[in-house]
C-alpha cells in the first residue's frame, strides 16, 4: 500500500459520515492530505473526523448540505481561509431510491435526486474551480452511480449521466485542473439512503476501503495522466475506460 502521495494537499470530501465517503477521508489522511469532512450530519462527520485525529490525521468536520448552493459557497470559503488552499474535491454525497418506471417517479423524488446528487456536484465543483485555477493545479473526482452511463430503470441512473457529464467538462477546463474522473458503482436499492452507504449489504462489491484505494490513486500524481475517465468499480471485473 502506496503512502504519502498527498502530502501537504488540502481535501474536500462530501458525504463523509460514513461508508465510501468516510473510508475515502480516512484514506487521504493516511496518504497525509489534510481532510475537510463535509455532510448534513455533523454528529457523524465530527465522529469520523475523531477517528482521522486519532490515528494521527489532520481532518475538519464542516457541515454542509451540498443541494444548498450558499452552504457549499461557504464551505469552500472555509476551507480556503484555514487552509489557503483546495487542492481535491470528491463529490461524494448522493441519495438513492427504488428502480421505478419513469411514468411513476414522483417529481418530488425527482427534484430531491436532482437537487442532491446532480446539483450538489455542480455547486461544490463550481465552488472549488476559482480556488484551483488561481493556483494552477487540483483534482475533482465524482462518485457516481454505473446506471449513469450504461442505463436503467431507477431514477438515480437518469440523473446521473449528468454527474458523469461533468467529468467530461471538467476535462477540458484547463490551467493545470483536472477532472480526475468518476468512480460509477451499483446503487443499492430499495430505500433511501446516502451515497456513502450505498456498498452495504452487497457482498459481491468492493468494500468502502477498496474503493478509497482506488480514489487515492486517481487523485494523485501517479494518475496524472487521467483527466475526464470513469472508473467503473462495481467488483470483481472492474474496468477503466476513457
Amino acid at each position: 500500500m502506496t503512502m504519502n502521495r498527498l502530502n501537504g494537499r488540502v481535501a474536500i470530501v462530501t458525504g463523509a459520515g460514513r461508508g465510501i465517503g468516510q473510508a475515502i477521508a480516512q484514506r487521504f489522511s493516511q496518504e497525509g492530505a489534510a481532510v475537510v469532512l463535509a455532510a448534513r450530519t455533523t454528529a457523524q462527520i465530527r465522529e469520523a473526523a475523531r477517528e482521522i485525529e486519532s490515528s494521527g490525521g489532520y481532518a475538519v468536520a464542516i457541515r454542509c448540505d451540498v443541494s444548498k448552493e450558499r452552504q457549499v459557497e461557504r464551505l469552500a470559503a472555509r476551507v480556503v481561509q484555514r487552509f489557503g488552499r483546495i487542492d481535491i474535491l470528491v463529490n461524494n454525497a448522493g441519495i438513492n431510491l427504488p428502480p421505478i418506471d419513469l411514468t411513476e417517479t414522483d417529481p418530488k423524488d425527482w427534484r430531491h435526486i436532482v437537487d442532491v446528487n446532480l446539483n450538489g456536484a455542480f455547486f461544490c465543483t463550481r465552488a472549488v474551480l476559482p480556488h484551483m485555477k488561481e493556483r494552477g493545479t487540483g483534482v475533482v473526482l465524482n462518485i457516481s452511480s454505473v446506471g449513469g452511463r450504461r442505463g436503467g430503470t431507477g431514477t438515480v441512473s437518469r440523473v446521473e449521466g449528468g454527474v458523469d457529464q461533468l467529468d467530461r467538462d471538467d476535462s477540458r477546463r484547463g490551467r493545470g485542473v483536472r477532472g480526475a474522473g468518476g468512480l460509477p458503482m451499483p446503487r443499492r436499492s430499495g430505500h433511501r439512503h446516502d451515497a456513502a452507504d450505498r456498498t452495504r449489504g452487497w457482498r459481491d462489491l468492493m468494500k468502502p476501503e477498496q474503493i478509497a484505494e482506488v480514489a487515492a490513486y486517481a487523485v494523485s500524481d501517479e494518475a496524472a495522466t487521467l483527466n475526464g475517465v470513469a472508473i467503473d468499480v462495481p467488483g470483481n471485473a472492474n474496468t477503466l475506460s476513457g
